[in-house]
């Protein structure tokens, strides 16, 4: 059974939820997957304990959380020697548009830049806007980035923007991968040949890397 690391950073519970349904496409596949927060990352548990790496972050005033910045930065070298995927959430991700896929796409470029991680497969999904939750300054500053980025949101109740077959094709692609691998590495065991784990291995023509 492959052992799958779901690792993620949350402001207000939207990327942790996105974390846990992630969770359950890959348990349905056979997959034995764990859902952790870098905020209370175990220190007995290490990126190395795993076949293969998610790695999620929400987007809070236009940044990642910097917590998930700085899990990257300190486990690059493991995370990059499995199959991984870094997948994102913001408002910007719920309603395509020129000005706001330009705002996901520089969203991505600035945490590739920050952690240099170049994931394998990257996924960049709606968020949710808690109202309720929200002080008084907050729903005022969240109400000014929903009109500008999505336009006038009612404030009085709460909303959620995540497209749940969206994340289920993403997380399924990236297991994809991974029950390819797998197959692969085996494959070459049996025949004595050495492979490169976290390699995507395809028989036939050649499989191009896409972000998702």
């Amino acid at each position: 059974m492959t052992s799958i690391l779901v690792a993620y950073g949350t402001k207000e519970g939207q990327t942790e939820k996105i974390a846990e349904y992630i969770e359950t496409v890959l348990e349905e596949r056979g997959h034995k997957a764990t859902v952790l927060s870098v905020n209370d990352f175990p220190a007995e548990t290490a990126v190395t304990d795993f076949d293969a790496v998610f790695v999620g972050s929400s987007i809070h005033m236009g940044k990642h959380v910097k917590k998930v910045s700085r899990f990257v930065k300190e486990n690059r070298e493991a995370i990059e020697a499995r199959p991984n995927a870094f997948f994102q959430v913001s408002l910007s991700s719920a309603f395509p548009s020129e000005e706001n896929d330009a705002h996901v796409a520089e969203y991505i470029a600035e945490f590739v830049e920050e952690t240099g991680w170049e994931p394998d497969r990257i996924g960049a999904f709606g968020g949710a806007l808690r109202f309720s939750e929200y002080g008084f300054f907050t729903r005022m500053i969240m109400k000014r980035i929903a009109r500008d980025t999505i336009g006038e949101t009612d404030a009085s109740q709460d909303h959620e923007y995540t497209d749940w077959d969206e994340v289920e094709a993403f997380a399924a692609d990236v297991a994809a991968i991974v029950e390819m691998d797998g197959s692969a590495v085996s494959d070459e065991i049996a025949t004595g040949d050495e492979v490169a784990v976290g390699d995507v291995m395809t028989t036939g023509d050649e499989t191009e890397e896409t972000s998702a």
